[in-house]
């Protein structure tokens, strides 16, 4: 968590401890990241908390560098005054390199999603861990948990796995296009957790897999906006599994769809995200938010209800 110190800098000034200024500058840095919800997000729980909050995105796309620019910009927003950032695809492994800490969390998962700017020195965290598990215990709270397949395993895909195990899957199976980086997932899953916990395979073995498993957890950028299509063929979905997404933008992914009218119990992306937002406000300001008026919040912005979906109707 945020490193508190005393400072003796009065409330408010700039520059001075955090939960005692009025006024915060935070951003986005990320690829396709134009529909991202992360602004009205946070600047409405700051406005029921009385502060002046902005938060700007940091598109990578739209500034034409590439994700190995991550570095340039940390430094740059910590320059102008940031008081923190948020990492997105395809930068939250790339900018571990350029940091000065990272707390344990992320450390353990490789993957930062949350930079804290504080005397002068930038801190990594990772927020994706709480708030992938905390939304599913809330929208999928009686899933079977024995066998989870795992689509992804980037920066995205390191938490969600962490969480996973955390909240008791016996074994999580990754599965990534690049077989070497579900292998090194994978065995980082076993020294944390223990041998057997995890294992990682190739996308040709996933039909069999499938069949022989509680769950699927997709944590590519297949489905966002700015990458949309399915991530695995529709014929392998079967009312058996429960999916949770990891992309909220949209919240009704074509792999939510797909698996909903097949009967599968579904969880979109729309939960984490407000949750990770959550850890992420708290971590930048030092003041507890409200995560029930956040996951308000991101219903209402998104356009839908954040959470589980059952069997449809």
């Amino acid at each position: 968590m945020t490193k508190v110190s005393k400072d003796p800098r009065a409330p408010g000034e700039p520059g001075g401890p955090k939960g005692s200024k009025d006024s915060y500058l935070v951003g986005l840095i990320g690829s396709g990241i134009g529909p991202s919800l992360s602004p009205a997000l946070h600047e409405r729980e700051a406005d029921r908390q009385g502060l002046r909050y902005l938060y700007r995105l940091i598109d990578l796309d739209t500034l034409g560098v590439a994700p190995e620019a991550v570095g340039d910009l940390v430094r740059a927003a910590r320059d102008l005054g940031f008081d923190g950032l948020n990492i997105t695809h395809p930068c939250k492994q790339l900018v571990i390199a350029h940091l000065d800490a990272l707390a344990p969390q992320a450390e353990a998962l490789g993957a930062v999603n949350t930079v804290v700017f504080e005397d002068g020195r930038a801190t990594g965290h990772n927020t994706d861990v709480t708030g992938f598990a905390a939304s599913f215990a809330r929208g999928l709270p009686d899933a079977p948990l024995e066998r989870v397949v795992q689509l992804g395993a980037g920066g995205a895909g390191a938490a969600v796995a962490h969480a996973t195990l955390t909240l008791g899957a016996g074994r999580v199976t990754v599965v990534d296009a690049l077989p070497e980086r579900s292998a090194a997932l994978a065995d980082a899953l076993n020294t944390h957790f223990g041998a057997g916990r995890a294992a990682a395979t190739t996308l040709d073995r996933l039909p069999d897999l499938l069949t022989r498993s509680d769950g699927i957890v997709h944590a590519t950028p297949t489905g966002m906006a700015a990458h949309p299509g399915l991530p695995l063929s529709a014929a392998l979905l079967h009312p058996g599994l429960w999916v949770a997404e990891v992309v909220y933008r949209p919240v009704e992914t074509a792999l939510l769809r797909t698996a909903r009218a097949l009967g599968c119990a579904t969880l979109d992306g729309a939960g984490m995200a407000a949750f990770q937002a959550v850890d992420a406000f708290r971590l930048f300001t030092g003041r507890e938010p409200d995560s029930a008026r956040m996951l308000a919040d991101i219903a209402e912005l998104a356009g839908a209800g954040a959470g589980a979906v059952g069997t449809p109707k």
